[in-house]
């Protein structure tokens, strides 16, 4: 099992020159090969295998401005973009995908890509990194390495490949590292439902009667001050207008909804394994984003919100812990009543004449038959796993009105490392 962990650089002018440069060569170097390979496949309908590529493109001056196993690595990565160009196409032919897929384009003129180098190349050295580049670099500008500082957190040892990863104006160090085993939890049929939202961005459910919510207010609140930074730069300017300090502003802006996934993703995975929780269930309605209309202001604070990336991000950690991972359609979660038993019909499948035996009487509020108020989004998340209740046999008898009533609320500035590490069933205990 491999893990990844990217640093921002903070190179000097020299440094930061040096890295311009090289993932500059490294994206003409790319678009040579994406050259041949389409050329390749028009004209003799095959596809290049990677290490014909190599023995083409070895004396291109691209290729010569780098190391060559970095450069090796580059052109590897084009081949690999049309072997899943050729998978997706077979799926495509087969009737399994939505979609016809295009071969891979061009990258953009003038831009930098990804460079990667084998860890065996690179030495460290007094706490840095020296990193080689390329004879042909030596000869044009009298050098043949530079330094990088090394992560404290990481064993050099475990690491076995590091990548130059361009973006915004900036410079990432990601590395890729062997992690250790990881305990897998056992198997069982406690399962947690979890319903996505703006305010509440994840509200868990589960059969063990516990919840929780993770409040989105932070993530809303980011992404208003990106939209009036961007607003505010680009005011009197045309609408495709670009420049350093949007790229500034829109790189701050990821890195905090990269912190903000990784921070929910493996909060959500703790409490599942303190919890004994070995299924999630997520609830996603596929293209929601492209087709959502919950008025102007609604659609962009939910269209911005990177769900999908921490729904990705639990599912990863999710496999390996050996939980497993459920997404299933959320059609009248939110409108049925959990407590009422009522029907759960999914989409263009309602019967005629369907109506809630409930009602939601404000925001976060749902009021049952009986008059019980409850929590919206918690009988949604519980609504989410009796979608698949009866496949999996999961007995929902211990959600009750009290676990509907009170979810536990994080916030996602407390939830720092120690604090998603702590045992949350103290919390439940107490």
């Amino acid at each position: 099992m491999y893990g990844c962990q990217q640093n921002l650089i903070h190179a000097n002018d020299d440094t930061k020159a040096i890295l311009e440069f090289i993932c500059s060569e490294a994206n003409k170097l790319a678009n040579c090969g994406i050259y041949y390979c389409r050329q390749v496949f028009f004209k003799a309908h095959r596809y290049v295998s990677k290490y014909e590529l190599d023995s083409l493109l070895k004396n291109n001056p691209h290729f010569k401005a780098m190391r060559s196993a970095c450069a090796q690595q580059v052109l590897h990565d084009v081949v690999e973009s049309f072997v899943s160009y050729k998978k997706l196409s077979k799926l495509w032919k087969n009737g399994q995908l939505t979609n016809k897929p295009r071969l891979p384009k061009y990258r953009k003129k003038g831009g930098m890509a990804v460079l990667s180098c084998p860890a065996r190349w690179i030495k460290l050295i007094d706490g840095m990194l020296k990193i080689p580049l390329g004879k042909q670099v030596k000869a044009w500008f009298g050098i043949d390495h530079f330094l990088l500082p090394m992560p404290s957190n990481l064993d050099f040892k475990s690491i076995k490949e590091f990548r130059i990863v361009p973006r915004n104006h900036c410079f990432y160090l990601e590395c890729i590292y062997k992690q250790n085993n990881i305990k897998k939890i056992v198997p069982n049929l406690n399962a947690i439902g979890i319903d996505h939202g703006l305010n509440n961005w994840l509200t868990g459910t589960s059969t063990t009667g516990k919840s929780f919510i993770i409040d989105g207010k932070k993530v809303k609140s980011q992404n208003q001050w990106y939209n009036k930074g961007v607003a505010q730069l680009k005011k009197g300017k045309v609408q495709d207008h670009w420049d350093e300090e949007l790229a500034n502003l829109t790189e701050k802006r990821n890195r905090q909804m990269r912190d903000n996934v990784n921070n929910a993703a493996r909060f959500v995975i703790n409490w599942c394994l303190n919890n004994d929780i070995s299924i999630i269930v997520f609830g996603w309605n596929q293209r929601q984003k492209d087709s959502i209309n919950i008025g102007k202001k609604n659609n962009q604070e939910f269209v911005q919100i990177p769900t999908a990336k921490l729904k990705n991000r639990i599912s990863q950690l999710a496999e390996q812990y050996g939980i497993k991972f459920i997404e299933t359609e959320e059609s009248y979660t939110s409108k049925s009543s959990f407590l009422d038993n009522d029907l759960l019909p999914s989409v263009g499948e309602k019967p005629d004449g369907w109506q809630p035996s409930g009602k939601r009487i404000k925001r976060g509020l749902y009021r049952t038959s009986k008059g019980q108020l409850i929590n919206c989004d918690s009988q949604g998340a519980v609504n989410i796993i009796r979608k698949v209740s009866t496949q999996l046999k999961l007995s929902l008898a211990k959600v009750s009105r009290e676990v509907l009533s009170l979810p536990q609320r994080y916030q996602l500035d407390r939830l720092s490392k120690s604090y998603r590490k702590r045992c949350e069933a103290s919390i439940y205990s107490a």
